[in-house]
């Protein structure tokens, strides 16, 4: 038996942790995105009624990708005794009921790369991963988006159909195809830690969830390219960020600005381990944004107290950054960079400059090194 308490915040961090894991699984294993995503939903309610009476059992994920997948083999079953809503599944490849050749780091990265096939539009990429991947609900999206969720729901239907209709390959792609989708790859992992970093919606500011499973699929990313420079740049930027997750909140879940926190509460080996990944990037070849923005954590990471951020070197980076991604919100963080390096009435006068108009909403913004 297990407290109600107990097991609703099990349930909940599994969720929080498995998402992803059992969608991603289980689209493969059906071929069928709303399939999956039902028969996710109906594993989580079934252990709120069983882990009640069961226990909570040792390894979560398993248990939930278990049941998810015997729930897709059950409604594949009555397809083909005439439920017309999963006909076509039927069809489809059968459910595997041996899970132990397929690695869930495969899975997931599978289900990246779909997600972010060329044939859909940047905006669905990245909103259908969030759904699928990260678990965040069509509400939240929406949101991030700055859309009514109506207009999200459709805009979500639609990418799946395409995926469906035009026989999207659920696949990583083979190596001649790899460097066209990366870059597509790396806008949504980035915008997924982003969501996790500084979260749109909910009772939590930080989402450490998103972020850890941002992280994930980018170290995997990383094993799966070792040479794509701007993956591993990417990689450290997220890692140098969530180096600094225990000194961001105080007690209250409140954020604390940057130059307040306790920089002895930041995990200074996962600090160095950053910065060498990103030293040996930057030694292959020229830098790009990614690695850019690495660096200029970095130079707030390596700070020993606020007073002694490099903020010239900061500037000088901005400089760069800018020329590459030339959005008002990265004019902005320069301004304040050349504020701080040379004084409040320069910063000003570049903010005055400031174009109005934005940067187009589907477009991840760089993570602000202000806290």
């Amino acid at each position: 038996m297990g407290d109600v308490t107990e097991v609703e915040s099990a349930v909940a961090g599994a969720f929080r942790t498995e998402w992803g894991r059992v969608v991603a699984t289980l689209i493969r294993t059906t071929g069928n995105w709303d399939l999956a995503e039902e028969c996710a939903q109906d594993a989580f309610a079934a252990a709120l009624e069983r882990w009640p009476v069961d226990g909570i059992p040792r390894t979560p994920g398993a248990w939930l990708t278990t049941v998810a997948r015997n729930r897709a083999l059950d409604r594949i079953k009555r397809a083909k005794t005439g439920d017309a809503k999963y006909q076509e599944v039927a069809t489809m490849t059968p459910v595997d009921q041996d899970d132990e050749h397929h690695d869930i780091e495969d899975d997931r990265l599978r289900l990246i790369f779909t997600c972010c096939h060329p044939a859909l539009p940047l905006e669905a990429q990245v909103a259908l991963t969030l759904r699928t991947l990260a678990g965040l609900t069509t509400a939240e999206i929406a949101r991030a988006f700055f859309v009514p969720e109506p207009t999200m729901a459709k805009r979500l239907v639609r990418a799946k159909s395409k995926i469906q209709n035009a026989g999207i390959p659920y696949r990583v792609p083979p190596a001649e195809l790899l460097a066209e989708r990366t870059n597509a790859v790396l806008g949504v992992l980035y915008l997924l830690f982003n969501e996790g970093y500084a979260a749109s919606s909910g009772d939590d500011l930080v989402r450490f969830n998103l972020c850890d499973e941002a992280i994930g699929l980018s170290a995997a990313l990383v094993d799966l390219m070792p040479d794509e420079t701007e993956a591993v740049g990417l990689l450290a930027l997220m890692r140098l960020h969530n180096a600094r997750r225990d000194g961001r909140t105080d007690a209250n879940g409140d954020l604390i600005p940057l130059e307040e926190q306790d920089r002895t509460n930041w995990n200074l080996d996962a600090i160095r381990d950053a910065i060498a990944s990103l030293e040996g990037a930057e030694r292959r070849g020229e830098r790009g944004a990614y690695q850019i923005q690495a660096a200029i954590a970095a130079c707030h990471a390596i700070a020993p107290v606020a007073a002694a951020t490099d903020w010239t070197r900061i500037t000088a980076l901005y400089d760069q950054l800018v020329g590459m991604v030339p959005i008002p919100v990265v004019r902005l963080n320069r301004a304040v960079a050349v504020g701080m390096a040379d004084g409040p009435e320069a910063g000003l006068a570049l903010v005055s400059e400031l174009v109005s108009g934005g940067r187009p909403r589907w477009l991840p913004a760089p993570i602000r090194h202000e806290g």
